[in-house]
């Protein structure tokens, strides 16, 4: 906005940001000014208004520090959780029992509703086993493909006839284990509500699951 005699607002702001003993100087003025509170129509000072913003803003900042306190509670408890299964896996009596031990703490730890592991290139003794059944070529060279966990809607992919009630997946997690830079096995989680594993999630937490999985199922492996 142009003022009379061609000074703008602009000009007035930049004499008042670079002259700051103006308001020492004319002092009277300074406490005169009113401005329009943003919580209704009437008239406040000047230094009511500052105090206004700055209650405001005080009142941003304690919002952020409740979400980082609240975060903060949330990684606690998913740091506990992993420490849970890490430990149960340490702890198998053999490694035969590793599979299905993977499979009820994860379950159980992470309220999974349903969850799937198969692995190939297993020892010969294991061979019969149920988790080295049903792989095909083509979920193999997947697998291998997979450069992070999978997560989004069931889309038929053949691991979800893995799960036990797979008719009732909405969506899932495909989490790859490795050996190294080999794809040695899946782990499959299902869910019935098509949120829970969606494409936008974040998938730090499943890849660190794939790593302590594929470290541990290395085990079933032939000796090298």
């Amino acid at each position: 906005m142009t003022i009379q005699g061609g000074i703008t607002e602009t000009d007035i702001a930049n004499y008042l940001a670079n002259t700051p003993g103006f308001f020492d100087r004319h002092a009277d003025l300074l406490a005169s000014i009113e401005l329009t509170s943003p919580h209704g129509q009437r008239a406040v000072s000047l230094q009511q208004r500052q105090m206004e913003m700055l209650r405001e803003r005080i009142r941003g900042l304690e919002l952020k520090i409740m979400e980082m306190i609240r975060h903060g509670q949330e990684n606690v408890v998913i740091a506990d959780r992993v420490h849970r299964f890490t430990e149960a896996l340490l702890l198998a009596d053999s490694p035969a029992a590793l599979p299905d031990l993977l499979l009820s703490t994860l379950r159980h730890e992470f309220m999974i509703p349903q969850a799937a592991l198969r692995l190939w290139g297993a020892d010969a003794v294991h061979a019969q086993q149920p988790f080295t059944q049903g792989v095909s070529a083509d979920t193999r060279s997947f697998v291998a493909s997979l450069g992070q966990p999978y997560c989004g809607l069931n889309s038929g992919f053949e691991p979800v006839a893995w799960l036990a009630s797979a008719e009732t997946v909405q969506s899932v997690a495909l989490i790859p284990l490795r050996a190294g830079d080999e794809a040695i096995g899946l782990l499959v989680l299902g869910s019935p509500d098509p949120t829970r594993y969606s494409a936008e999630m974040g998938v730090e937490f499943l890849t660190r699951i794939g790593e302590l999985s594929g470290a541990a199922m290395t085990r079933l492996l032939p000796p090298r």
